[in-house]
């Protein structure tokens, strides 16, 4: 699904699905069949609580198993950021998964908070899954994570969205600005970052 969290349209929660649905199924059998661990980003229907929606991760084993979940802590109330509009802040902590290649986490939000208490907690490979645009935050992108990986000796996978998704219905944000159909410019710049402060390739937008 687009990155719609900024129109707070409702129609958009025909996407929530459990852990087990069907986006975690098919990924399921890919990891099982190539032999790798797959991080995968859904939005979770919690029907054991209430019908809850969470901002999730499904961190599924290179034996098709689903290892755990993690549910995004830290819900951003800027601008076009209204996703409060759709999902609670979660609840699970700041697990470390044990994976055949190493003990990983993902870090949903960027807050600072939750770098370093992945790192007391002992992660070796941290992943952290975003869509963010270029006025908000390009000229950090390439320097948070690496202060990061420095800070608590691991490795950051930084990985955004790319691209521009411009909607039927215009929108408003809250901050005073006229209505607008589009979020922004999406700027990828993927890359991994190490503890000795290499990254892969520097990061240029797309």
């Amino acid at each position: 699904m687009p990155f719609a969290f900024c129109t707070r349209g409702k129609h958009w929660c025909e996407f929530v699905e459990p852990v087990d649905g069907e986006s975690t199924r098919f990924l399921q059998e890919l990891a099982q069949k190539y032999n790798m661990v797959i991080v995968s980003s859904i939005l979770e229907r919690d029907i054991n609580h209430g019908e809850i929606i969470w901002n999730s991760v499904v961190v599924i084993g290179n034996n098709g198993n689903i290892i755990g979940i993690h549910r995004k802590n830290h819900i951003a109330r800027v601008g076009d950021f209204n996703e409060s509009t759709y999902y609670m802040e979660g609840d699970t902590g700041h697990p470390i998964f044990e994976t055949a290649y190493g003990k990983i986490v993902v870090n949903i939000r960027h807050h600072p908070l939750n770098w370093l208490a992945f790192g007391l907690n002992g992660a070796e490979i941290v992943f952290n899954p975003s869509a963010t645009v270029g006025e908000l935050s390009e000229p950090m992108w390439p320097i948070e994570a690496r202060s990061a990986a420095i800070v608590n000796s691991y490795f950051v996978g930084s990985i955004n969205w790319v691209g521009t998704e411009v909607f039927p219905n215009p929108f408003t944000s809250g901050d005073g600005k006229p209505q607008h159909a589009d979020f922004g410019h999406f700027y990828g710049s993927s890359h991994f970052s190490a503890p000795d402060a290499s990254c892969t390739r520097h990061p240029v937008s797309i």
